[in-house]
């Protein structure tokens, strides 16, 4: 198996096994796919996708004339919202799926516990074999474990990932005089692709590596992508860029742009390990070579972010929560 070909297994094995459910994380497998269909993000050596994960909340009006069943302890504290499913099965009460969604009928997933949930007091369910599931905006108080709802739900629909300022697998570097294009035909192979990363891939001071389909307009078909003689071969490191991109240069013949890294990748690993650890019950984890920082999901944020800034710097872990506060 090429590595091209192990690379492909590796990310859609990681998009089925760390997928969010899809209205909370705004569909984060089908973006993974989607990705992998337009551009790689390289992660050989150091055992992580660089997963670019983006999160949509869709907070709903809640005009629908509903009723629930709030408990007491609802009404105090912090409230926080969320739009995801909320399935009951034969296993749990009703829960909110912040984690992964098993792609089966019925669906299968896990999360919180949700306090004071009434099926009787809400629309659009759907019932398969004594699981029970729907689309909901909710509000609610969080005490750790679960949620305590505030105020009636109301039916959400799945929203699109938020665009973005920014290709997240670009290229930083300009675009050198006569465009984008193969220097050496002989050495734009896969072969001579897969060595270079592999090479790239064993310098201590490598950042990441990833390459950029943007300058082929067909990667977006079906069987299209991933063409060597149309793509830009992205590495970043710390230092020594001359001598890195001579060195690439030697073995890869193809567009190649060489850029410096804020943080090694093997750092972003120690991170990511020591941040897995702090916070425990996570709901995902991942690390984005491209941005060089480290992307963990939980319920909710508190103070996870300023801590972690404090102590790694601004920016090189982002702390994605699910539930966030009203109003913000």
């Amino acid at each position: 198996m090429t590595l091209e070909k192990e690379l492909e297994e590796g990310l859609r094995s990681s998009a089925r096994a760390y997928a969010p459910e899809d209205d909370a994380w705004g569909s984060v497998a089908a973006r993974i796919a989607a990705r992998q269909r337009r551009r790689w993000a390289f992660t050989v050596g150091i055992g992580a996708i660089a997963v670019v994960a983006v999160v949509a909340f869709l907070v709903l009006d809640g005009g629908d004339d509903l009723s629930v069943e709030v408990g007491p302890a609802g009404l105090e504290g912090t409230r926080y919202t969320a739009a995801s499913t909320v399935l009951e099965s034969p296993d749990h009460g009703p829960q909110l799926c912040l984690g992964v969604m098993a792609d089966s009928y019925p669906p299968q997933c896990e999360g919180p516990d949700v306090i004071g949930w009434d099926w009787g007091a809400v629309e659009g369910e759907e019932s398969a074999a004594g699981t029970t599931w729907g689309r909901y905006t909710v509000v609610g108080t969080w005490d750790g474990e679960a949620l305590t709802l505030t105020e009636p739900p109301s039916p959400a629909e799945a929203s699109d990932p938020p665009d973005r300022d920014e290709d997240p697998f670009g290229t930083p570097c300009p675009e050198p005089d006569g465009g984008w294009r193969v220097i050496d035909p002989p050495r734009s192979s896969d072969e001579t692709l897969n060595d270079a990363i592999a090479h790239a891939r064993s310098q201590p001071t490598v950042g990441g590596v990833w390459t950029d389909q943007s300058i082929n307009p067909a990667s977006l078909e079906e069987g299209k992508g991933n063409d060597p003689t149309k793509l830009i071969l992205n590495a970043s490191f710390t230092e020594d860029l001359e001598r890195h991109e001579q060195a690439m240069r030697e073995i890869w013949g193809g567009a190649l742009c060489v850029s410096e890294a804020s943080i090694r990748a093997t750092k972003l690993m120690e991170i990511r390990a020591e941040v897995e650890a702090e916070v425990g019950d996570f709901l995902f984890s991942g690390i984005d070579e491209v941005a060089g920082q480290v992307e963990i999901g939980v319920p909710v944020d508190e103070g996870l972010q300023e801590r972690f800034d404090k102590r790694y710097g601004a920016g090189v872990v982002e702390v994605q929560a699910a539930l966030r506060p009203v109003g913000t």
